[in-house]
């Protein structure tokens, strides 16, 4: 300890200043990262919700419009939900996304479901033009509408075909619906108001989960949507609506009222798919992505090509998602899109967990000075870990669109949390003897600080950002739900397949990455120890 007093003045700290050019670099780039200045006038941002068919219209929307003018198109595919890809429409976050209009009424507008689909499309037309200058081009060809379904050997032992059959029995039966079938309107709360329907158990599952569940005998009842390529594989029974409760769902896109402003010609070419796809087309198309493993870019070209709406002269590649070979050789196949995705990663965590560090520091050195509240602040702001991780990134959109501004946002409020804690109890508690010793030699406040407790607290403080720094590679496989890109990617890809191959592909590098994360703080924190403290 003799050593840091009597050779204060040789002790490296990091500047004020330097923290500041930090924090302004961190701003700069938080600044690159939006979505709205990454995005030039030309280009056209096509969404779409996490599930497969809402992927491969949006692929369809996307090669659709790079075939027929001279735009540029993102893609910010598997956005989660509704209400998500809906408020990254309302707020510039994308320009366009595949709907249905069933959804649109029930879901987004709250409106009581009614049946005629040109009432439907007219009623949606109508109100998101005047409400949010959306606009509802015209339908695709096909009604993908909810259904609830059994496992026919099931369905003929309980003598059930309709829902009405299906309400005597529920109270014996599992169901395994979709997380926003659970919450919709349209879905199991309205069935309870119509039917008066109440199972035995309700759980909520991933689609590709659910029909395996079914297959199994784990659950009894599932929502289906009636063009599902599963279908065509599973010997389900699709329960008639007898009381006509679901809406009709005709897809279309949904676009922009600016952006139809800005490129009228989006109009002309999307109209190209005008009923140009019928349910057993789609129930086809489904089934090679959902069941036999093909890429969606390649099922999508397929479908524009049948259509003469793409060059004929392009291949398109028919490698599957699915394959037999190992772990290890689907990654290396695919190592390119992978680094690709891992530094997606390492960009998104980084950023949050710089931001995290810049400011919580500074933040526990005042409230460290000011210990009467410190307590309650630390307190407060340890209140966003209470907030689920999707949440956050919801709560983010309206404010921020989609795309990597949120996910780093709602990173940085993640990270502050451990960091503020760990380096305000280091602080406060830096050997208060020695503190004492180096007031009576006459060293000021800052010179403690600077000489004492800042490098008595620096193993304390890195655990915080080490924790921290866990906290964000984890969380920001999350991301990919709004568009963010990142490793999450692969992994909700996987999910949605039911594919381990493609689930490990996303989830192995982000162990790893991790792992490297830590493994490179925990270097530095032995560079930052005080020799003396080193464990033996």
């Amino acid at each position: 300890m003799r050593y840091w007093l009597s050779n204060n003045h040789h002790i490296p700290v990091t500047p004020v200043g330097g923290l500041l050019k930090t924090l302004f670099l961190a701003l700069v780039l938080l600044i690159w990262a939006s979505p709205v200045l990454a995005s030039a006038n030309s280009t056209i941002i096509v969404g779409s919700k996490n599930f497969l068919e809402n992927r491969l219209l949006a692929e369809m929307f996307a090669q659709l419009i790079e075939a027929q003018t001279t735009l540029t198109v993102e893609r910010r595919l598997g956005l989660a939900g509704t209400q998500i890809c809906f408020q990254a429409l309302t707020t510039g976050g994308i320009d366009l996304y595949p709907e249905y209009t069933g959804t649109g009424l029930v879901t987004i507008l709250g409106e009581t479901p009614m049946r005629d689909p040109v009432a439907v499309l007219n009623r949606v037309r109508r109100e998101f033009r005047q409400q949010w200058n959306l606009w509802w081009l015209a339908p695709l060809g096909f009604d993908n509408s909810y259904a609830l379904a059994l496992r026919r050997d099931r369905a003929d032992t309980l003598s059930i075909r309709t829902i009405t059959d299906l309400t005597e029995v529920a109270p014996q039966l599992k169901a395994a619906f979709g997380y926003e079938f659970i919450q919709r309107a349209d879905g199991l709360p309205g069935l309870k108001q119509l039917y008066g329907l109440q199972f035995r158990n309700v759980v909520g599952m991933q689609q590709s989960l659910k029909y395996q569940a079914t297959d199994a005998g784990d659950v009894d009842v599932l929502d289906v949507y009636t063009t599902d390529g599963r279908l065509a594989v599973y010997d389900f029974i699709i329960l008639e609506d007898d009381r006509q409760f679901f809406p009709p769902y005709d897809a279309a896109a949904l676009v922009r009222g600016k952006t139809l402003e800005q490129h009228p010609e989006l109009s002309r070419v999307l109209s190209l798919l005008t009923n140009a796809l019928s349910p057993e087309r789609m129930q086809e198309l489904n089934l090679r992505i959902q069941e036999q493993g093909e890429a969606i870019p390649n099922v999508a070209f397929d479908a524009l090509r049948d259509l003469q709406l793409v060059q004929k002269g392009k291949s398109s590649a028919s490698t599957t998602q699915q394959d037999s070979t190992s772990l290890f050789s689907y990654m290396w196949d695919r190592r390119m899109p992978l680094l690709v995705r891992t530094g997606e990663h390492l960009g998104l965590a980084g950023l949050g967990l710089l931001l995290g560090t810049t400011v919580a520091i500074p933040l526990a050195f005042l409230l460290e000075r000011w210990r009467k509240g410190a307590e309650t602040m630390i307190r407060l702001i340890g209140m966003s870990q209470t907030i689920p991780s999707i949440a956050l990134l919801a709560f983010m959109i309206p404010l921020f669109g989609v795309g990597a501004l949120p996910a780093v946002i709602a990173l940085w409020i993640y990270s502050l949390y451990p960091i503020v804690r760990n380096t305000y109890s280091g602080l406060r508690d830096a050997a208060p003897s020695v503190v004492e010793t180096g007031r009576a030699l006459g060293m000021t406040e800052w010179q403690i600080l600077r000489s004492v407790r800042l490098p008595l607290a620096a193993p304390t403080i890195m655990a915080g950002i080490r924790t921290a720094a866990i906290w964000t590679v984890g969380t920001a496989t999350l991301a990919a739900f709004i568009g963010a890109g990142g490793l999450g990617v692969p992994i909700v890809s996987g999910l949605q397949l039911a594919d381990v191959h493609v689930i490990l592909s996303g989830a192995i590098p982000a162990t790893i990455l991790a792992l490297l994360v830590d493994g490179l703080l925990g270097w530095i924190e032995y560079i930052l120890r005080p020799r003396g403290l080193e464990t033996p």
